[in-house]
């Protein structure tokens, strides 16, 4: 899959931080708040101290505000950076890298809003080093009535474990290649291509650094501190990139 991945976000020198992202049909400056008092009334939260701090500057100025990248939760932050868009994007600073689907699906439940997860990683495996590769779009909307979740569409090829599988749940948007699904090859059935043509039609892309922090604009990060002695470690990106052997 590596070279069906060529023109990932700034050469994917930010993975594993931007291998997966979230996105929020909102304004950057409203995600970040609504993301904030969400955060200060979880019971997990007690003790913590939750900022809502404006970063200026580049796509990865922006994107080095999280660091260090960190494990448990005593201080963890999290980024909402305006685009080109009516989306904004996220990414937070877990060292295994942004995990999106959690508090996009929350999100897009709370505020009545669309929220998406994008993720793309390349196959690079060989032998014990490398990673698993993936292609996944999930879409979320407002709660609905009688449902238990509310995915509104999702889509991914991965490989898991050694063996490619594909999904899907939700009904086909007009523009999808549905009759792609059917390829002989998994790993075909929805490629990285495909990704970036579906978010196009969608309003978005991604994977473009102009996409990003249009001028006069701003990028919001949240800085959850809590009490010292909670378990945790922080990492450089080139630490964790190392870790991930990427």
């Amino acid at each position: 899959m590596t070279h069906e991945m060529k023109g990932l976000l700034l050469d994917d020198c930010w993975a594993p931080v931007t291998s997966e992202m979230g996105f929020l049909e909102l304004g950057a400056e409203q995600a970040a708040q609504a993301f904030a008092t969400w955060q200060r009334g979880l019971p997990t939260s007690h003790g913590f101290t939750v900022e809502v701090l404006p970063v200026t500057g580049t796509l990865e100025q922006a994107l080095s505000s999280l660091l260090p990248l960190t494990s448990g939760e005593r201080q963890r932050r999290y980024l909402f950076i305006p685009t080109r868009s009516a989306w904004t994007a996220y990414v937070n600073s877990v060292w295994t890298g942004t995990d999106a689907a959690s508090p996009m699906r929350y999100m897009a439940r709370w505020l009545s809003i669309q929220c998406l997860r994008v993720v793309a990683v390349p196959h690079t495996l060989s032998g014990d080093r490398g990673r698993y590769g993936a292609v996944m779009l999930d879409l979320f909307g407002p709660e609905q009535p009688g449902k238990i979740n509310n995915y509104v569409r999702a889509l991914e090829v991965a490989n898991d474990g050694g063996h490619w599988v594909f999904e899907q749940s939700g009904e086909p948007f007009p523009f999808e290649q549905v009759e792609q699904y059917q390829a002989r090859r998994v790993r075909d059935r929805f490629t990285f291509e495909m990704l970036k043509d579906y978010l196009r039609h969608l309003g978005l892309a991604p994977f473009e650094e102009d996409f990003y922090l249009p001028p006069g604009s701003c990028a919001w990060l949240i800085q959850k501190t809590g009490p010292f002695d909670t378990v945790g470690r922080e990492y450089t990106l080139e630490e964790v990139r190392a870790a991930r052997v990427l």
